[in-house]
């Protein structure tokens, strides 16, 4: 179900709860929503459609990856960059690291370890960033 973005600063600054196997919705919406907002946006948080639960979806590229608990496991690389989010208006100066390991579940509830770089590892530190409450 394609839903409503967030733009409440208080309930976006609110810290995730770890995500169980009965939230799987959250991940389907989260990619109806992401579809919809393909133009604008390359990733998404569930706490940007109000749902308090550690689940992130990226785009990478052909696919969207949704993630439950997604963990950065480590960095490399920092530099500076500018973002913006559908949450927020404008763009923002923020610190990433251009190569991270993410460790999170899959849709089937198996661990998953993933290496990204570039464009993807920003999306997917943007994300994250989310689950914590930390606003560009």
């Amino acid at each position: 179900m394609i839903r409503e973005i967030i733009t409440d600063h208080f309930l976006l600054q609110q810290k995730a709860q770890v995500a169980k196997k009965e939230d799987l919705w959250i991940g389907q919406d989260l990619q109806d929503t992401l579809a919809f907002y393909r133009q604008e946006c390359l990733g998404m948080a569930a706490n940007m459609i109000g749902e308090q639960k550690r689940i992130v979806i990226v785009s990478m590229g052909f696919i969207d990856l949704v993630m439950f608990n997604p963990v950065m496991v480590s960095k490399k690389g920092i530099y500076q960059t500018k973002e913006s989010c559908l949450s927020l208006s404008g763009y923002r100066k923020t610190q990433r690291y251009d190569k991270i390991t993410v460790e999170y579940l899959d849709h089937n509830w198996r661990p998953k370890r993933l290496n990204l770089t570039g464009l993807t590892a920003q999306i997917c530190q943007h994300e994250l960033d989310h689950l914590e409450g930390i606003l560009i």
